[in-house]
């Protein structure tokens, strides 16, 4: 595969808080890769640098195989930008918006106007053409902030947070948007907060916090890695946490508590719920849960599931 991003020592520092700390990665050409990470983890610093719109501090930060700081204006020419905020002109229509932004990469006004209608049509915006985008809500003003990030027909889109604050419909619509884009070979990088849309659409993910890379790779495999492949739950008073890990010892299976709720994760290569399920029915648990290990137990067991202020 051929890289598209290669990142060494990338860091980058607002005075004296560092929010990236010297981070190593590589992303490769029509791959969708993930960063994950807790609020305040360097994720959209991370981003912003790679589109030259926030400068690297120290490191090394090459994209399509240019140096960042030399060449940012072509590699922004290539590249589209969801960004977190619905930063469209309010008072213009979605047709105008799309026009406008055209303007920032030379396209011909003819040109331009194709696209536009191509785009609307894409995101399904088509009723709502010549309506002003302070009537839309915020799943339509959504859609729209991706159509403008394809009007220069990008190669890399960079999505951060791309669907975040949307309902579910809107979700999956944007989804299916992106994995049709990906067929066509448009590389992708995103931030998300959730993790079924990471597992949506991510081939690789890196887990970030503190500014730092702590763990990176293919989504299935870190799970199996870091979590299990199956995890019980258990709604029981914490005082019998000891005597359930005394009488599974001897299965040598990671445990956890949080809040209500104690955990029990169980590797790939065991096949023991039934066996569990016996050996369980004396601690009275109003509540089991059986299920396969996700992304968001990965999350919460690399970053903890404590509330931390960003």
């Amino acid at each position: 595969m051929e890289p598209l991003i290669i990142a060494k020592g990338l860091t980058k520092k607002f005075g004296e808080i560092i929010a990236v700390k010297g981070i190593d990665f590589t992303i490769y050409k029509g791959e969708c890769f993930g960063f994950l990470g807790p609020n305040g983890a360097g994720k959209t610093s991370t981003m912003r640098m790679m589109y030259g719109f926030s400068p690297m501090t120290s490191g090394v930060l090459k994209v399509m195989g240019m140096d960042i700081r030399t060449s940012a204006r072509f590699i922004k020419e290539q590249t589209g930008v969801v960004s977190q905020e619905n930063n469209l002109d309010t008072d213009l229509t979605l047709m105008e918006n799309l026009l406008v932004y055209s303007r920032y990469f030379n396209i011909p006004k003819k040109e331009a106007l194709a696209r536009a209608r191509d785009l609307i049509e894409f995101m399904q915006l088509g009723d709502k053409t010549h309506s002003l985008v302070e009537h839309l809500s915020g799943g339509l003003k959504r859609r729209l902030v991706l159509a403008r990030s394809l009007i220069n027909s990008p190669s890399l889109l960079l999505l951060d947070e791309p669907t975040s604050g949307l309902d579910p419909q809107a979700r999956h619509l944007i989804w299916q948007r992106l994995r049709s884009l990906k067929k066509t070979g448009v590389s992708m990088i995103l931030t998300t907060h959730y993790m079924e849309e990471a597992a949506q659409l991510c081939d690789r993910i890196a887990v970030m916090d503190h500014g730092k890379i702590i763990a990176a790779g293919l989504p299935r495999e870190m799970i199996l890695k870091h979590v299990g492949a199956e995890i019980i739950e258990l709604r029981i008073s914490p005082d019998l946490d000891e005597g359930i890990r005394t009488s599974l010892r001897d299965l040598q299976l990671k445990t956890d508590r949080f809040g209500d709720t104690f955990y029990i994760y169980i590797p790939a290569e065991k096949h023991l719920f039934s066996e569990l399920a016996q050996r369980l029915i004396p601690y009275n648990h109003t509540e089991m849960v059986h299920r396969q290990a996700t992304l968001e137990d990965l999350f919460l067991q690399l970053t903890g599931r404590e509330l931390v202020e960003s």
